[in-house]
């Protein structure tokens, strides 16, 4: 087995032999079973055909999840994503170091934030760009970062056009208008909403039963876009339910498409109509998988709570209002047991109520963002 370079978190996983001590999951599989590949599916959504709203709402109701296909994105574009992220990753480690994300800062490289909360480590490293990728682009590669640059950021112009439709799509499947969340923008645009790229690598590893390769989340944005492009990895735990008792489901890699997963504030919004959903990455033996998710949600300053139109006459917001800085913040101290720490009981709701109609996301506060880097760790 390679010698730690420093410490175990920057142990080099590509040439690893075994799994290392401080990287050793015993128990990573055990929590729930796996469903074999003739059970579910997740649902899979023409975004272009005439029932994409009806039919993203019941994939965001029942799973939480669902992959987007007939998005437009061009081909040779995810191609080119998808080299510069091996090219990235495929750096020496000291190399990688020159770019690490600082305490202040959540660009740069590094583990995903999420790794404080458990005692092993997880096999995979990633990157996160928030705002522009030239600062921490240059570090890599002082004499050849243009490629990459140029790659983000129209990948990057891409995938807000794509946000904006699927939110859109997400909002007339419940019903609402524009007007109702107008910070959302006009139809077809993605106004002036916080966005994150995170680029991650997962190395084939000697032993993937003992190893996870990004442990079980949600994630605290409005929703994520996650570009798997053909290496299967990605989980979605199927809550118990119709569909028998939680397991887990693999989401099978359809070429092309992205895997849209429903965050915890889209949760808060919807009132609980939409479900967040636990998902984790493991690894395999023979493969590296790369992905990008794109995290998206609101401008940091503006509150999102419960819309009044889907609440129920007799009952008032299950959840107080948030904004995802202060949900951040939460979610640091809490992790798992964050969502869960906002919400109002229904003995206490109408305490809550007029405070939640002052601050909902339909204000009309005037707010200046500052950089998605400043409120953003992409948990």
């Amino acid at each position: 087995m390679p010698a730690l370079s420093q410490s175990p978190h920057h142990f080099d996983l590509g040439s690893a032999r075994d799994v290392p001590e401080s990287h050793l999951w015993s128990d990573s599989a055990d929590d729930h079973p796996v469903a074999g590949p003739a059970d579910d599916a997740v649902p899979v959504v023409d975004v272009t055909a005439g029932d994409a709203a009806e039919v993203v709402g019941r994939a965001c109701e029942e799973w939480g999840v669902f992959q987007a296909t007939g998005h437009g994105l061009p081909a040779h574009l995810l191609d080119r994503v998808e080299a510069q992220i091996r090219r990235l990753f495929a750096l020496p480690a000291h190399d990688k170091l020159r770019a690490a994300r600082s305490l202040d800062n959540v660009s740069g490289y590094g583990l995903v934030p999420i790794s404080s909360f458990f005692s092993k480590l997880m096999w995979s490293e990633g990157f996160t760009i928030a705002g522009s990728p030239l600062d921490h682009a240059r570090k890599l590669w002082p004499h050849d970062h243009r490629s990459f640059c140029d790659v983000i950021e129209e990948y990057n112009k891409a995938m807000r056009d794509l946000a904006g439709r699927l939110l859109q799509l997400m909002l007339l499947s419940l019903g609402l208008a524009e007007e109702d969340v107008n910070w959302a923008g006009a139809t077809g645009e993605f106004g002036d909403m916080s966005t994150v790229i995170q680029l991650n690598s997962y190395p084939a590893c000697p032993d993937p039963d003992r190893a996870m390769g990004l442990a079980a989340h949600t994630d605290s944005s409005l929703f994520t876009i996650l570009f798997q492009n053909r290496v299967s990895g990605l989980q979605v735990l199927r809550p118990t339910g119709r569909a028998g008792p939680a397991h887990w489901v693999t989401v099978r890699p359809i070429p092309g498409a992205f895997v849209v997963n429903v965050g915890d504030l889209l949760h808060i919004l919807s009132n609980g109509r939409f479900k967040s959903v636990v998902h984790r990455a493991v690894v395999n033996r023979t493969a590296h998988r790369v992905s990008a998710g794109f995290f998206c949600g609101p401008p940091h300053n503006i509150k999102v709570a419960p819309l009044e139109k889907l609440m129920e006459p007799t009952k008032g917001p299950a959840y107080r209002a948030v904004t995802w800085h202060e949900y951040l913040g939460l979610r640091r101290k809490l992790f798992d047991k964050a969502l869960q720490s906002i919400k109002i009981s229904e003995e206490k709701w109408e305490d809550h109520s007029n405070s939640s109609n002052n601050t909902n996301t339909n204000t009309n506060t005037n707010t200046n963002s500052s950089k998605a880097s400043s409120v953003i760790t992409c948990v």
